[in-house]
């Protein structure tokens, strides 16, 4: 793809939310879009929107715009292939100044996610702020085409609530389209096993456990991360619908578990950050939701899954 490269645009008309309930052990943290419910210590980092009669709002990161926030990428476009840095801000609709001023959470003011849009490539990504309120942080993207970032964060003005903005990002290069990955229930990542048990099922609430494992043996001993033992990421397939979801109060492993309500049926693709011998490692899931007894997940792949 040359750098004339068009952004495929999305239409955003569902309304979409996930609902997040924390599992026995270790949970996972929530979607973002309206008013905050309380969140446990170590949970919940983002929110549910819902209208007087309880139907649920806009999804998470499919706007640019919202809460009276916008998100600005300085940065529209990068080359595939080389490393190369990102800069953006979040701006105050109201005064158009940059935000300066944010609640940290997990012990960072913003969480930066980059995917593409074939979700075959994802980063989560953690930048440094300049005085001046625009943001920075350097990435290498493998794969030319449509991507999606995503800004996860709460502004510390009074009133404030849990936002997640979404912007596109173009890659040039040689695009080429890969096949999506099937559902399965294992993946296998930088020499660990993560098998995932449980499905997505729409419009009712399902557990889901994820369990790590290397050299066929459990990992008990799974390292905190940002003051968690894991993040899940979840995106949905077409339009990107965004759901973050941290751990509960639990243990260091081997399983990691949470509840989850699909809001529609579809293809989900969940991406799981969890920390061992001193680094990150990322698994990733395809999730089919629609069949009441939907419980496929992803197989080893070849993707980008890289924290």
């Amino acid at each position: 793809m040359n750098n004339g490269l068009k952004i495929t645009a999305y239409a955003a008309a569902l309304a979409v939310t996930f609902g997040v309930a924390y599992g026995v052990g270790n949970g996972i943290d929530p979607l973002v879009a309206a008013e905050a419910r309380p969140a446990p210590e170590h949970g919940g980092h983002g929110t549910q929107q819902e209208d007087a009669a309880g139907a649920a709002g806009p999804a998470g990161g499919l706007g640019v715009s919202d809460g009276g926030y916008t998100l600005e990428l300085q940065t529209p476009e990068v080359g595939a292939g080389a490393r190369t840095g990102i800069r953006f801000a979040v701006v105050e609709d109201a005064t158009g100044r940059k935000v300066t001023d944010y609640q940290r959470e997990h012990g960072k003011e913003l969480h930066f996610i980059l995917a593409s849009r074939d979700l075959g490539t994802y980063r989560h990504l953690h930048p440094v702020r300049a005085s001046d309120g625009t943001w920075s942080v350097p990435v290498d993207l493998p794969a030319a085409g449509d991507y999606r970032a995503f800004a996860d964060f709460t502004p510390a003005a009074e009133g404030a609530r849990k936002l997640v903005l979404g912007a596109d990002l173009a890659v040039s290069g040689d695009y080429r389209p890969k096949a999506f990955p099937a559902a399965r229930a294992t993946a296998v990542t930088d020499g660990y096993r993560v098998d995932l048990g449980g499905g997505l099922k729409a419009g009712r609430e399902s557990d889901l456990k994820l369990t790590v494992s290397r050299n066929g043996r459990p990992v008990t001993d799974l390292q905190p991360y940002l003051g968690a033992y894991g993040h899940l990421v979840a995106l949905r397939s077409g339009d990107l619908a965004y759901l973050h979801v941290h751990p509960a109060e639990g243990g260091p492993g081997p399983a990691v578990s949470f509840a989850a309500t699909a809001p529609s049926g579809g293809t989900y693709r969940l991406f799981l950050d969890f920390r061992h011998g001193g680094k990150v490692h990322t698994a990733a899931f395809t999730v089919e939701a629609g069949k009441p007894d939907t419980g496929r997940t992803q197989s080893p792949d070849s993707g980008e899954h890289k924290h």
